[in-house]
């Protein structure tokens, strides 16, 4: 093992012994919990009524607040739930039940320790915007924007940042602590495919852009978005939702709860297909499975199990040319090849167990496992390097993921008032990659020539710490990541069997500083080291360079509420790259490239206009440059420049709710050199729905001003079938248009 890791595992393992044999006088403890189905709020919000002080609940539902006071009036509050205010008394432990409730943001404050609530979108947030996957709730995140090119069943591409992240390169995205990055992947590094999350089941979703977060490693450059799923149905129900193009949904779910032994059980299946909007049908299908079981076994240990399997077909029309389109050969929804497509499938194992131990601290331990098998058949470049046979290719490769997790953390009142919060933590995935394949084909029948084809092995370990303080109005945290990588691949195209191994270690520095001047007003500072690996095939070929590029950033920011019901985010940030991965058009692939950087800013405003209605609005300006390259090429290429969001929402007592929501993208370049143009877009989606306890009747319409749009966009050199020479311009995927759908819900 590395000298390094060794010297880092000792002084961690050191530091952890220390301070798990600490123990205070007194502690307030307690669970909070949802009181319809009796399953723990991950997050709530748990102050001293009248003071700065608090804490917010783990994932067990649990929060520990270290005061010699015999008795404490406690302000609990949840996004999404009614708010109280209960007496506590020392060394009892308390259970609090939360009733779900409309969104008040006039019960929301700033301070230095609850969550940001413009960093967590609740499941008032999802259920009031368009999707037909958990994929699109991504569009939610302030500043992200996505783009599907491939008959719905890839993964969507991803910006951020002014990132054009591809299917997720820069950005970490998890589901219920389950990584959904897939490193070294057949299509493209950090392949993030999250079709095999039932929208309807996601509870609430975390996001912060950047690289200040110690517990999030690998790919977490512009950011990280964790996906939590419920723990419990507050009821049953069965969703059936059709619309145009012969698409049709249903969902379904059936829990058991057990208020007695506080343990919950549900199931939850979804169905999808559509011929979809362009020419060619799609002939889309997609099944999830899921179950999950959580119990509260005591006051110190919780446990959560969960099952899912998921699959999903398509074919599709590709990208086309815009010449193509302009001299009447095709129509904007039409294909040069309509062979395209593909299927893919995941199942994940998942297990975790939580206790709350004497001191006040918290262990938790995650078991995961994950199968998946991929297979993608496209043809970006037509007849360019194949005239009479085309030019699709076919990647491909199945896979397991073992994993493990492990966090450790505690607070403790250090002296003079000042909270001492520590946490310690280690994660691990080992990707056995069978079959990695890129290779020429006709048809989806004939394989032509295999370019590339192996086994590849990856293992990530990391284990890392976070010291925090809280004084009165200041807050921050120091914390350091250690990441250890190995690479194997064995190549089959290679005439004598080799393995080709590359490792290597790295450590990630990180900081985080808040300061409250009041309660409507916090500012702060982060900054820190991130990271993205590369392919396991780059390194190995490569002799272990560039293996873990570096990305350093900076955000300096504030959150404000100058009314009782505005809240405002604004925030200013800088990143540099050691290295930019960048879209190769003829190619259909992405490839390391130079040094870059970006900086720009961010504002968010959340807006109740009254009871039941509200308004948010994002905006966001980045610059980003390729470093050491000519003044009139050093444009990244699809990198967004500005983008913005927002709308209106409703919720009324008699049963009616919805929303009318835009996204904006600017145009941007579409080469290093600004020469070709990727043309931006606004879009507008209607959701309108008619809520009772039995029953709920919805419409959503996509694209309701039936805009013709671009959706993916790429410069890329092809040639047509009747063409002698090649042509570089762009080829695109048309967007969505006009596309109503309705549904109807029963619960029961």
């Amino acid at each position: 093992m590395n000298q390094k890791l060794r010297l880092f595992i000792f002084v961690l393992g050191t530091f952890l012994c220390i301070i798990s044999n600490s123990a205070w006088a007194h502690t307030i403890k307690g669970r909070v919990t949802d009181g319809q189905t009796g399953a723990p709020l991950v997050g709530a919000s748990v102050m001293i009524l009248g003071t700065s002080e608090g804490t917010t609940t783990n994932a067990a539902g649990v929060f520990v607040i270290h005061r010699d006071d015999e008795k404490l009036k406690l302000h609990v509050s949840f996004i999404g739930y009614e708010t109280l205010e209960i007496e506590a008394q020392n060394d009892k432990f308390i259970e609090i039940s939360l009733k779900p409730t409309n969104l008040e943001l006039g019960e929301i404050t700033i301070m230095a320790n609850p969550e940001n609530p413009l960093q967590t979108l609740s499941q008032t947030d999802i259920h009031l915007r368009p999707a037909q996957s958990s994929q699109e709730i991504l569009k939610a995140v302030s500043g992200l924007v996505i783009a599907q090119h491939a008959g719905g069943g890839k993964a969507e591409q991803i910006f951020l940042r002014g990132f054009d992240i591809d299917h997720g390169t820069d950005i970490r995205i998890s589901a219920d602590g389950i990584p959904v990055n897939m490193v070294s992947h057949a299509h493209g590094q950090g392949y993030a495919d999250l079709h095999f999350i039932i929208p309807e089941l996601i509870d609430n979703v975390e996001f912060e852009k950047g690289t200040y977060e110690v517990s999030e490693g690998n790919l977490a450059t512009a950011g990280f978005v964790r996906f939590h799923t419920k723990k419990a149905l507050d009821q049953n129900f069965i969703k059936l939702e059709s619309g145009k193009f012969n698409t049709l949904r249903t969902v379904a779910g059936v829990g058991f709860s057990s208020h007695e032994r506080r343990e919950n059980l549900f199931f939850a299946t979804e169905f999808m297909n559509s011929e979809g909007y362009v020419e060619s049908s799609q002939n889309f299908n997609r099944l999830n499975l899921l179950g999950k079981y959580t119990r509260i076994i005591d006051e110190k240990n919780y446990v959560e199990a969960q099952f899912s399997t998921f699959r999903s077909r398509w074919d599709a029309s590709g990208q086309i040319p815009e010449r193509a389109v302009r001299s009447g050969q095709i129509s904007r929804l039409g294909a040069i090849d309509d062979t395209e497509g593909g299927n893919t499938g995941r199942t994940n194992a998942n297990l975790t167990f939580i206790r709350n131990l004497e001191n006040g601290a918290t262990l938790e331990n995650q078991l995961f496992f994950v199968n998946y098998d991929f297979e993608l058949y496209s043809n970006f470049t037509f007849f360019l390097e194949n005239p009479e046979m085309g030019d699709q290719i076919r990647q491909k490769e199945k896979r397991s993921i073992y994993g493990y997790r492990t966090r450790y953390q505690n607070t403790k009142d250090w002296k003079n008032n000042i909270l001492l919060k520590t946490e310690i933590g280690g994660d691990w995935r080992t990707d056995y990659i069978q079959n990695n394949e890129l290779s020429s084909t006709q048809n989806r029948q004939t394989t032509l020539e295999r370019l590339a084809f192996g086994d590849v092995q990856e293992t990530n370990a990391g284990i890392f710490a976070k010291i925090g303080i809280e004084k009165g109005k200041f807050s921050g945290d120091i914390g350091l990541r250690g990441d250890y990588f190995q690479f194997e691949y064995v190549d089959f195209l290679q005439t004598n069997y080799q393995t080709l191994s590359e490792n290597q270690l790295l450590l990630s520095p990180k900081m985080n500083l808040n300061y409250d001047f009041s309660p409507q007003i916090r500012a702060y500072f982060k900054t820190g080291m991130g990271f993205h690996s590369n392919d396991s095939r780059v390194v190995t070929a490569q002799t272990g360079e560039k293996i873990l590029p570096r990305a350093y950033g900076f955000d300096i920011g504030g959150i404000f509420k100058p009314t009782q019901r505005l809240l405002v985010h604004l925030a200013g940030w800088y990143l540099f790259s050691e290295q930019e991965f960048v879209y190769v058009g003829d190619a259909g692939i992405v490839e390391p490239s130079g040094e870059s950087q970006r900086l720009g800013i961010d504002l968010s405003a959340r807006w109740q206009l009254s009871k039941g209605f509200f308004a948010d609005f994002d905006v966001n300006w980045t610059q980003p440059k390729a470093l050491n390259e000519p003044e009139d090429a050093d444009f990244i290429p699809l990198a967004p420049t500005l983008t913005s969001s927002g709308g209106f929402s409703f919720q009324l007592k008699n049963g009616l709710n919805g929303s009318f929501r835009y996204r904006y993208l600017d145009d941007r370049p579409a080469n290093e050199t600004n020469s070709m143009v990727a043309e931006g877009w606004f879009l507008a989606d209607l959701v309108l729905n008619y809520t009772k306890p039995r029953y709920e009747i919805g419409l959503t319409i996509e694209n309701l001003f039936d805009t013709e749009w671009k959706e993916a966009q790429f410069d890329t050199e092809s040639r047509l079938a009747n063409e002698t020479e090649s042509v570089s311009e762009i080829h695109y995927t048309p967007g969505t248009p006009f596309f109503p759908k309705a549904r109807l819900t029963y619960f029961f």
